[in-house]
């Protein structure tokens, strides 16, 4: 784990920046999570956020369905407009959370090194 610095994890996945020895190279996130790498910016991670979201708000038809949360139907965009991914409703939430914790400690720590710093 020398080689990274890690910022999120959940059952699903982790985030992290990567490292070469000492200096961290926070300009962009590595999100993995079901045998998929992302090497995001912020601005990325912010608009995959975005796109969660949406994808979240358009989940319907399937409240009596007993494969709702292990059916992979829901396509969910990235910010790689190539990339779309094939998520379960479960897979989905567990990105969610892995994106808005990673979301928010790069918040909390350009915070307390910027702003908040006294």
């Amino acid at each position: 784990m020398k080689q990274i610095t890690p910022l999120y994890y959940n059952d699903f996945g982790m985030s992290f920046y990567w490292k070469k020895e000492k200096f961290t190279f926070s300009e962009k996130v590595q999100l993995v999570f079901k045998e998929t790498g992302f090497h995001f910016s912020f601005s990325e991670l912010t608009a995959f956020s975005a796109l969660i979201a949406e994808s979240s708000k358009n989940i319907s038809g399937c409240n009596d369905c007993v494969l709702k949360n292990k059916c992979h139907k829901y396509l969910l965009k990235t910010p790689c407009t190539q990339i779309d991914l094939a998520v379960s409703v479960q897979e989905l939430n567990a990105i969610e959370d892995l994106v808005e914790g990673t979301l928010f400690k790069v918040n909390l720590h350009e915070f307390l090194n910027g702003v908040g710093r006294n």
